[in-house]
């Protein structure tokens, strides 16, 4: 079956955007109730009833530019700032002069610092402080002069704008940063899988071809020589790999999008695989199989990955230790787990040799045993003791396909 690509958009912005509609509407509304409570006092009642029914208007349509960066242009950006700054201006036309000397509101009141934060959501901290600053501007020629009142709430409005914009920009930063975590991640763990497979397959083949041409000699001797030069090739192009261009959507506010690889649902219709019947083929006149006299119940992908890594187990013994050694698999079928202890009696692994056959790229047990366990949340322990032999312990939760939903 076919792999899906998982595609993620992942954005902060868009609970700031829902949230500047919401504002949108609301202010728009107290503006309205505001004017409603003075209109005896307005010299010129009309205009400002004339501007608040375009106000609402204006507010309720533009509602889908809010909605999202990139409804958001720039044009509609501007021509929202100068409703905003021609109602401040307004303000001296339809209010009397008493009123707005002694720090009456401008009509459009708090409607004003959702144009502004239109411009920090959209731009940054440096539209912000443009915004701001025309505002602040605005406010100072409808008031005739700067006021303890008016400098107080143009400085609070530019503060505020310039630090939602700059959070804002972290904001996109750090969605970056974590979409090439994310991708790197998935790569690493593709490449991980694709080694595992390879190592079982191709590369003990190329093993076996080196090993059999140079005990043959002659052309079989240079046959085997090339298979070593690919095997050793093949290693270092599985350790190394390649990690993906990341992706960023063209629009840096629509936020960083993910692209990852989905292994198929492979579970059977008919439910959980008996791991007995997967390793019964493991079981030879030099490897024993001791297992419980009840079938032992995993997940389909669970159960192959877990026979699998015993495989690569005792591939480790027959090449390590020889086609005669002998092998003993044990499985234990407990209330929350299952373990599987693969030991054999050869001469033991001597101390630090993991390590050296994992930074020559010999990933046999990093990978095809360790890494498999890792990845279905279980461990693989090794114990070796020079001239006792070799034990692996597998463990694997029985909530494997609950571990990795969550």
């Amino acid at each position: 079956m076919a792999k899906r690509e998982r595609v993620m958009r992942m954005s902060v912005e868009q609970p700031l955007w829902r949230a500047l509609a919401g504002y949108r509407v609301l202010t728009v509304l107290y503006a309205i109730g505001l004017f409603a409570t003075a209109y005896h006092r307005f010299d010129r009642p009309w205009a400002a009833v004339a501007f608040f029914a375009f106000l609402l208007l204006w507010t309720l349509a533009t509602l889908p530019k809010v909605a999202g960066a990139a409804n958001c242009t720039k044009g509609f950006l501007a021509a929202d700032l100068t409703v905003a700054l021609a109602g401040i201006l307004l303000t001296r036309v339809a209010d009397s002069a008493e009123r707005i000397e002694s720090g009456g509101p401008t009509l459009p009141s708090i409607w004003t610092a959702g144009a502004v934060l239109a411009f920090a959501i959209k731009g940054g901290w440096r539209w912000a402080a443009f915004a701001s600053t025309l505002v602040a501007a605005a406010n100072l020629v409808e008031r005739g002069a700067p006021t303890r009142d008016t400098v107080h709430n143009v400085i609070l409005v530019w503060v505020a704008s310039i630090a939602i914009g700059y959070v804002v920009e972290v904001a996109r930063a750090s969605e970056r940063t974590l979409a090439r975590a994310l991708e790197i991640e998935a790569a690493t763990r593709e490449r991980e899988r694709l080694a595992r497979d390879i190592h079982d397959g191709v590369l003990q083949v190329l093993a076996m071809v080196q090993r059999r041409g140079s005990a043959l000699g002659g052309e079989a001797a240079e046959l085997g020589r090339m298979a070593g030069e690919q095997e050793v090739a093949l290693r270092t192009l599985v350790s190394g790999g390649l990690v993906p261009v990341s992706r960023v959507s063209e629009d840096a506010a629509l936020g960083a999008v993910v692209r990852a690889v989905d292994e198929p649902d492979d579970e059977d219709p008919g439910g959980p695989l008996d791991l007995r019947a997967l390793l019964a083929p493991y079981a030879t006149a030099r490897v024993t199989l001791s297992e419980p006299g009840a079938a032992v119940p995993l997940d389909p992908s669970a159960a192959r990955e877990l026979a699998a890594a015993v495989g690569a187990a005792l591939d480790n013994v027959r090449r390590h230790v020889g086609a005669d050694a002998r092998a003993w698999i044990l499985v234990e079928d407990e209330p929350d787990a299952v373990i599987v202890t693969v030991r054999d009696d050869g001469p033991g692994i001597p101390a630090g040799r993991l390590a050296q056959a994992e930074g020559e790229g010999r990933l046999g047990v990093a990978l095809s045993i360790r890494g498999r366990l890792r990845d279905l949340g279980g461990t693989a322990e090794l114990v070796s003791v020079p001239g006792q032999g070799t034990e692996v312990e597998l463990k694997v939760p029985k909530d494997v396909r609950g571990k990795a939903r969550t």
